[in-house]
């Protein structure tokens, strides 16, 4: 572990990017707080189809970030028994043709396709694949980090809703609970899309919108899939347990277009792609509110505007927390910024200090 003076620590927020944070921080000596409104992993995370990768439209302004995640989670499943990661790597096709493949991708033929996914019933002719890509279940990851940051001296206090950020002239100096204030040196907000309703109350405007999406789960004979399959038909893939994980975007609120509508007609799809599909039975569909800034990029930093209050949000929460949970830990502690993080300052969208 690494000496620092021992900072207080609040972090607001425990889905996967909070316990990331808890948990490097902790490590690192400071005395962390986390503060969550509901259970861990309640909100977004425990919504997510949890693909690890480094996919990105082409130019990426976070490559150096983004290429880095793969090899944190692999660092942290070394230092977390609990976090279990299945590398299966991830097969594309019927995608964007303008879409950049990431790197340590590799284009396989019909031939190899069909020995890495033996029930696709017409393998196309070229796909892309990614073998060093994985997934995880998202709850079980972010236990895992908070049962790490608890081994470190951290506090978890779940049911504990933030009423707002306590300020002494230009500086957050804590948070104010039903039970009372909570004093830290820095509030962290990894709140997803809940950071606005605090960051309103002090005038700072940050563009995070919720971008719907739609997550379902069915019971399936365990071995049908054995990648990650991203295609024009369906995005899938398999637990270990045999759960079939599958995302689609969010149409509307029409009937034809509620969770449990779309559930069925994505079983239809998968079934019409895979052998040994037809048995699928939908156990479980949501929407999930994906924290979304409005260009795209992550929120990484602290605010110009008011000291002591640093902001992580980011999509793809998931593939990033691991090592943006690193880096923001690193620079919360030593205040050095860096390169990878350049980007992702909050400042871009704060020209001027607020008023």
């Amino acid at each position: 572990m690494n000496h620092h003076e021992q900072k207080r620590i609040v972090i607001v927020g425990a889905g996967i990017v909070g316990a990331s944070l808890a948990y490097h921080l902790a490590r690192k000596g400071a005395q962390v707080t986390v503060v969550e409104a509901g259970a861990i992993a309640s909100g977004v995370t425990g919504r997510s189809f949890a693909w690890i990768n480094t996919s990105a439209m082409s130019p990426d302004p976070i490559a150096q970030l983004r290429g880095a995640a793969i090899d944190a989670y692999r660092h942290l499943e070394t230092q977390l028994p609990g976090l279990k990661i299945q590398w299966t790597g991830a097969l594309s096709y019927g995608l964007d043709a303008g879409e950049a493949m990431p790197p340590g991708t590799v284009l396989v033929d019909r031939f190899r396709i069909a020995r890495l996914e033996p029930h696709l019933r017409n393998p196309p002719s070229q796909a892309a694949y990614a073998p060093r890509q994985g997934a995880l279940d998202a709850v079980v990851a972010t236990q895992a980090l908070i049962a790490g940051a608890r081994e470190h001296g951290a506090t978890i206090l779940t049911q504990t809703p933030v009423l707002a950020l306590a300020v002494e002239g230009a500086r957050v100096t804590g948070i104010e609970t039903g039970s009372g204030t909570i004093d830290a040196d820095t509030v962290v907000l990894a709140a997803g899309t809940g950071i606005g309703r605090l960051t309103d109350k002090l005038h700072v405007s940050l563009p995070i919108v919720s971008s719907p999406a739609v997550f379902m789960r069915y019971t399936s004979r365990p071995g049908l899939v054995r990648t990650i399959i991203s295609s024009a038909a369906m995005e899938v893939r398999q637990g270990a347990d045999g759960t079939l994980f599958a995302a689609e975007d969010f149409l509307d609120d029409t009937v034809g277009n509620q969770p449990l509508a779309m559930a069925l007609r994505t079983a239809g799809a998968i079934g019409n792609e895979l052998d040994g599909a037809g048995e699928i039975k939908p156990a479980w569909a949501c929407v999930g509110l994906r924290p979304m800034p409005a260009d795209g990029i992550p929120i990484i930093g602290y605010l110009p505007a008011v000291a002591g209050l640093y902001v992580c949000t980011m999509h793809p929460g998931v593939t990033l927390a691991a090592i943006a949970g690193r880096l923001a830990s690193e620079e919360i502690m030593d205040g050095e910024r860096s390169a990878a993080l350049g980007p992702c300052g909050p400042e871009r969208f704060l020209a001027s200090p607020a008023t």
